[in-house]
């Protein structure tokens, strides 16, 4: 990534300037200089995302509203924050849950009801809330998707309680019968309004909780796949196309890179992928597993890497 001078020179001056305890003041005040600056740029996410919760069918068609009693093969939900519910989509079938949904049932052959328990604005805080709401709504699904990591890192959430947060809602889901794919947090480095150097310490916060929440989510029987190490080469060629009008949240196109690089691990953990995946034994996070998930991407009908959180900053 290409820096200017004045941020490099502005990233250097804070680290010598934080080997002081004069300058740990000096630093800190910098970072929340600049972390002010972004949130006057960055909207307050006021719209709510399209909604299309229900039953989607292999030959495709319009989403059926499911009714109780009505019979379906396999029941998804996905929970986190905004990038799970799909803020700044305009059209219900932009939404990830939607393509998943389309591209589980096209893949499998059999009827699918789609729920949505995401939250805008949620930390990982908010996951057992989301999943309290599951277990009273009704039976609990057959497959659940979680996308969170963004908000906990611009709260400043501990990395250490956000990940085992997750572990927990992941946990407590798996013991309900579920299968459980998380798509862990974003490389912030792909950010460009960020500003030097607080793009840097939010990106390597970020990936210090990615690589957490991948460990946690195996630990508790889910399947970590990891955005960070998908998306970074994608968004910096394109970030026109994949970035929606706030600069911060997925576009379509975004959106629609994500839900291609979940859905294998979908199919997979559900048993819908043809034998093992070569990435089962090996770290969510190394470098080769993002060439070989890569790889497994040619299997669709569209070729994605994946797309990043979305950066609030605390605004939603």
């Amino acid at each position: 990534m290409r820096v200017s001078r004045r941020s490099t020179m502005a990233a250097t001056a804070v680290g010598i300037a934080a080997s002081t305890g004069v300058g740990l003041v000096s630093a800190h005040n910098l970072l929340t200089g600049q972390a002010v600056q972004a949130r006057q740029v960055i909207p307050k996410s006021w719209d709510v995302p399209p909604r299309a919760d229900g039953v989607y069918l292999p030959a495709g068609g319009p989403v059926q509203r499911w009714q109780r009693g009505d019979d379906v093969d396999v029941h998804l939900m996905v929970f986190g924050d905004s990038t799970a519910t799909g803020y700044g989509c305009r059209d219900a079938e932009e939404v990830p849950g939607v393509r998943l949904a389309r591209g589980l049932a096209q893949r499998s052959g059999k009827r699918i009801r789609l729920s949505t328990k995401a939250i805008v604005g949620a930390t990982s805080k908010g996951l057992s809330g989301q999943v309290d709401a599951m277990f009273v709504a009704g039976p609990p699904p057959d497959a659940a998707v979680i996308m969170i990591g963004a908000n906990d890192v611009t709260a400043l959430n501990g990395i250490g309680p956000s990940a085992r947060r997750l572990r927990d809602a992941v946990a407590r889901l798996r013991a309900s019968g579920a299968v459980v794919v998380v798509g862990t947090c974003p490389d912030f480095g792909v950010i460009t309004a960020i500003p030097q150097p607080l793009r840097w310490v939010t990106r390597n916060r970020g990936l210090r909780l990615a690589r957490t929440q991948a460990r946690e989510v195996r630990e508790a029987g889910g399947v970590p796949v990891p955005l960070a190490d998908l998306v970074s080469p994608e968004f910096r060629q394109a970030p026109d196309r994949m970035f929606s009008a706030d600069r911060f949240h997925p576009s379509a196109d975004g959106y629609q890179l994500a839900a291609n690089q979940l859905l294998p691990a979908l199919c997979y953990a559900l048993e819908e992928w043809p034998g093992e995946l070569p990435w089962q034994s090996r770290s969510a996070d190394s470098g080769s597993l993002a060439r070989r998930l890569s790889m497994l991407a040619r299997f669709w009908p569209q070729r994605t890497t994946g797309v990043p959180a979305p950066m609030v900053l605390g605004t939603d």
